[in-house]
């Protein structure tokens, strides 16, 4: 009867132990992965990136709670040091607009503005409602196959794992990131689960949640 029990015990273990380690796996790889393969075309110079016609700003909220977002603002302001620089001819804002009452789009076009970046060179995109839809929208919706991608370093590497992948000639330029406290380290430890996302997407051709007509930034 002990023995019978042991075995039960055993199987139990390995049912739950094999998964865990495949997890442990996939999630160690997608974040080896990702930054190896994107590592080549980030920067954190205006002097050193290629200038493009186009660059994306990946969207965050402008605020958390009363307080302005810090993600947000840095994202901005490296947007504004390639206009400055005359790395980038127009831009692409993207992000969520799911609600009445949020919309990253208008509030990073707002911010731009106020950068000093000309309005009639600023293009909202309403849809980018994840990385992945606002990498593919750049391309199927706004006519770029080449471009570059403005938000933090560990944001930047996945979206031009996805732009790669997608034979899409993309870009990073790191806005300036925080240093690690709670509010971080939230974002961080989501941005380890979002890699193997990316994965399990590239793998099931996951396409963005709304497409639509072509829109010329000319």
């Amino acid at each position: 009867m002990k023995r019978k029990k042991g075995k039960i015990l055993k199987k139990i273990s390995l049912i739950i132990i094999i998964p865990l380690i495949t997890i442990i796996l996939v999630i160690l790889f997608a974040n080896w992965k990702i930054p190896y393969d994107s590592k080549d075309y980030i920067y954190s110079s205006t002097d050193s990136i290629p200038a493009q016609k186009a660059a994306l700003v990946l969207g965050a909220s402008r605020y958390i709670g009363n307080v302005p977002n810090p993600y947000f603002t840095y994202r901005i302001q490296a947007a504004a040091e390639l206009y400055n620089a005359g790395k980038v001819k127009s831009f692409v804002v993207s992000g969520d607009n799911r609600t009445h009452d949020y919309n990253e789009a208008e509030d990073m076009r707002s911010a731009l503005i106020e950068a000093g970046v000309p309005d009639s060179i600023i293009h909202c995109d309403y849809a980018g409602l994840r990385t992945l839809d606002s990498v593919v929208r750049m391309n199927k919706i706004f006519g770029q196959d080449s471009f570059i991608v403005v938000s933090q370093k560990f944001h930047n590497e996945r979206a031009i794992f996805i732009a790669r992948h997608s034979g899409l000639d993309v870009y990073g330029y790191n806005a300036k990131d925080l240093t690690l406290s709670r509010f971080s380290s939230r974002t961080k430890i989501r941005e380890v689960l979002a890699r193997v996302k990316v994965l399990i997407d590239l793998a099931t051709n996951k396409q963005p949640r709304h497409l639509g007509e072509e829109i010329d930034i000319n």
